[in-house]
């Protein structure tokens, strides 16, 4: 399950989304190769967390030794990563062209293949407030009016939340496919989805 909170753009540069309320991912923690070697290893595995983290390890490297050759390298049902330039401001012409003076940086661009394609993506969202208020609620103590005595045997938990179904960051959200610095990948040549800087 994906939690979202939502945010309203103040941003003057961008007057027609200025004001209106979009969602925003929320991650609950970072997970280092040594989480995912261990979480991987606990998939009935022949292999052990050592050699998966060695392995893992080993891919990132030569993912970055190819892309840095120009080659983008596909992970089935992961991504396509590659590197892309920043360019700094426009050139009159070829002949006043520059790297110093036109280019910025560079980033690393990662496109979503397969099941994680932007198309593909099936996701099950809830608001984090939501999520914590019903936490920190105790039935029949917090809200009498619930119905929900402790001692009715009732399972507060088994309900939705509510407000929950038709949620402003829902999959019907008109907003929330294409919020203001977001971009899909599908035909750009020179920006991608999540940007690293080298």
């Amino acid at each position: 399950m994906l939690l979202y909170t939502l945010k309203e753009n103040k941003n003057e540069k961008l007057p027609d989304a200025k004001g209106l309320w979009y969602a925003y991912a929320i991650t609950t923690q970072m997970m280092g190769v040594d989480g995912l070697a261990a979480h991987m290893a606990g998939h009935n595995t022949p292999f052990s967390k050592g050699a998966i983290k060695g392995m893992i390890t080993d891919m990132a490297f030569c993912i970055k030794e190819l892309c840095l050759q120009g080659i983008s390298v596909k992970i089935d049902d992961l991504a396509i990563f590659s590197i892309g330039i920043k360019n700094k401001v426009g050139a009159k012409s070829e002949k006043e062209f520059s790297i110093a003076k036109n280019i910025e940086g560079y980033k690393l661009r990662s496109r979503g293949t397969g099941e994680l394609a932007a198309g593909n993506l099936d996701v099950e969202v809830k608001k984090v407030s939501s999520l914590l208020a019903s936490e920190m609620q105790v039935p029949g103590v917090d809200d009498p009016g619930s119905g929900n005595d402790p001692g009715s045997g009732k399972d507060p938990g088994s309900e939705s939340t509510p407000g929950s179904e038709n949620n402003p960051g829902s999959e019907s959200n008109p907003g929330s496919g294409n919020t203001p610095g977001s971009s899909t990948d599908e035909g750009k040549t020179d920006q991608g989805g999540d940007n690293v800087n080298f």
